[in-house]
């Protein structure tokens, strides 16, 4: 079975790779994944898939990433985690913050991580004054999940929200529009970063 997952894994984030379903790529390699493991006899359904979006999405991007100069290399050890719990009822802990790689990059390079928190807690403290408790409440969550650094797109807020695609983008129109996002360029069109709040 350890080989039969191992297979599994490189099939299924080669698959992903080539972006083979256009938009919603992880979603769709997700339900192609599933109904590819029925065929070989696994009853699989989609309940860890959407319960561990996120870490799948970035096991995946682990699995196919390389930074050769500062020791990085691709594995597929967190996908066979995820397999391993969705093929054989087994219990691994599946923490977004395992696949993190920041810890490799130079000291000059690292967030100071007390910084980020102050200025996490001061936006949330301004979130809450321009959104009603609902969207706040959506827009405090992305800031946890991605910080000021990381740059995100309309799937991302639909992995980590659980939105449909159409709240997604008037959420994002929404933060935009009261200036608490800017656009990123040259990664393609709807890529977004957190602004730090200036107050």
């Amino acid at each position: 079975m350890d080989k039969i997952i191992h297979h599994l894994a490189l099939f299924i984030s080669r698959l992903w790779q080539i972006h083979a379903f256009g938009e919603g790529n992880t979603r769709t390699t997700a339900v192609f994944f599933i109904k590819y493991l029925r065929t070989l006899g696994f009853d699989v359904t989609n309940d860890i898939f959407a319960e561990n979006a996120w870490y799948f999405r970035n096991s995946l991007v682990r699995a196919n990433y390389n930074d050769l100069k500062n020791g990085i290399h691709e594995t597929t050890e967190y996908l066979e985690l995820f397999l391993k719990n969705l093929l054989l009822w087994e219990s691994h802990p599946l923490h977004n913050r395992t696949l993190h790689v920041s810890e490799t990059f130079k000291l000059d390079e690292k967030v100071n991580i007390e910084e980020q928190k102050a200025n996490i807690e001061r936006e949330k403290a301004n979130i809450e004054g321009s959104f009603t408790a609902k969207t706040a409440s959506h827009v405090c969550r992305l800031l946890e999940e991605f910080g000021f650094r990381t740059i995100f797109g309309r799937s991302d807020v639909q992995t980590v929200l659980g939105l449909k695609p159409t709240r997604s983008t008037a959420l994002m129109k929404e933060m935009s529009e009261k200036g608490f996002i800017k656009p990123v360029t040259g990664l393609g069109k709807g890529k977004y970063r957190f602004k730090k709040w200036q107050g």
